[in-house]
């Protein structure tokens, strides 16, 4: 009887152990992140700043990269022009948060949504940046995703 309960349990629990997030570490930048079910990686990018993922058959798309800033312990200045890029690409934003050590930012353009966050990496002199950009009809599906890679998104080694 018991090895028929621990069969039966196990059965119904694979959908759900097939639902476990991935997890991406770059060596280069040193930050790191989970990847929620179903997304593909592209691979690293040729100069190993981050890497791009897709859901299948969906329009998701998460972009995770590194990079130095312009001015080292500079932060805040970095994510206000890459804020400012972002205006005059046309994206109207939604909702902007800037610190010396994180920025977040959401916006809308057509019928797509992105929300990009960025984070100062451990020696002040470089950054990591994630962003989702999908369908605005995907907006409420993709709020779990968000708060997990949110969650997750860090420095390694600080």
């Amino acid at each position: 009887m018991r090895i028929a309960i621990v069969l039966a349990t196990l059965i119904l629990a694979t959908p759900a152990l097939a639902q476990f997030w991935t997890h991406y570490a770059n060596a280069r930048f040193g930050y790191e992140l989970d990847i929620p079910p179903g997304y593909e990686g592209a691979g690293e990018s040729v100069n190993g700043d981050g890497q791009a993922f897709h859901l299948p058959g969906g329009l998701q798309e998460l972009t995770v990269w590194g990079g130095w800033l312009v001015e080292p312990e500079n932060f805040e200045q970095e994510a206000a022009a890459r804020i400012a890029g972002d205006m005059e690409a046309g994206w109207a934003l939604t909702d902007t948060a800037t610190t010396p050590h994180w920025a977040g930012w959401s916006g809308v353009r057509g019928d797509r949504m992105m929300h990009q966050r960025m984070i100062a990496l451990c020696e002040g002199d470089g950054f990591a940046a994630l962003r989702a950009d999908y369908p605005a009809t995907d907006f409420v599906a993709m709020q779990p995703v968000l708060e997990g890679l949110a969650r997750s998104f860090a420095a390694r080694g600080c």
